[in-house]
């Protein structure tokens, strides 16, 4: 696994970084998300308070380098309406996901 690239969105109350679904089942991380992050598609968004603080001891443990890109809004950010990272839980724990 090379360098992860990552857009860190945030808005005027909190931040989160996108990652694809299936790089978080590869790090084996899928299932330790909290229900404080979001997910929209193929996509989570990892809130900055627990969640990304998983994703870089997690990284770091395996040598990967996190490069993040700053995305900021200084209004409410659409991430809050996306679905809760529960839904996915419940996804994977069904089998859906392969």
């Amino acid at each position: 696994m090379k360098n992860l690239k990552l857009n860190y969105f945030t808005d005027p109350g909190h931040g989160w970084v996108s990652i694809k679904l299936q790089t978080l089942i590869d790090l084996g991380i899928h299932n330790k998300i909290s229900t404080y992050s979001y997910i929209r598609g193929n996509s989570a968004y990892l809130e900055e308070d627990c969640d990304l603080g998983l994703l870089f001891s997690t990284c770091d443990s395996i040598g990967l380098k996190i490069d993040l890109t700053p995305k900021h809004t200084n209004n409410r950010s659409p991430i809050r309406s996306y679905d809760s990272y529960r839904a996915l839980r419940c996804y994977l724990n069904a089998g859906d996901i392969a």
